[in-house]
């Protein structure tokens, strides 16, 4: 049971720190335009929310469960356009994060693999629609 992806991570602060280092790394880069563009300007609600899913999702405290519901993902982001270019930026983001933060290869691996398939999940207007959202993503 203490054998998760969280706690191998190193837990909350850890995952905090991951998080952190995405969404910086998505407001920095000029390649992630688009998928910054889709989110509030204060991305304090977006951090919380990713962090609260992640949590959970990684096997440490169910926190997004708790206090949202099922995350039902795919429904939650419907009204935005996602197409294959903001799911590479936003795995480009991701990436880049568990490079830095974390040494583990071995988890690094699984982790990229395992939200490579999250990502391809999250497309919902096919690579010849036009990538833009109608709205910035609500803090959830």
């Amino acid at each position: 049971m203490n054998h998760t992806p969280y706690n191998a991570l190193g837990g909350a602060d850890a995952l905090q720190a991951l998080v952190d280092r995405f969404y910086a790394l998505m407001d920095e880069w000029p390649e992630t335009h688009a998928l910054r563009r889709m989110h509030p300007e204060d991305l304090s609600g977006a951090r919380q929310s990713l962090f609260e899913f992640l949590s959970g999702w990684l096997g440490g405290p169910p926190l997004y469960v708790e206090k949202n519901g099922p995350p039902r993902l795919r429904m939650r982001h419907r009204p935005y356009a996602i197409a294959y270019a903001e799911r590479d930026q936003w795995m480009m983001c991701m990436r880049s994060a568990l490079t830095e933060r974390v040494s583990d290869l071995d988890l690094r691996t699984v982790l990229i693999a395992a939200f490579a398939q999250m990502a391809d999940h999250m497309v919902n207007v096919s690579a010849t629609s036009p990538a833009t959202p109608s709205k910035p993503l609500a803090s959830r």
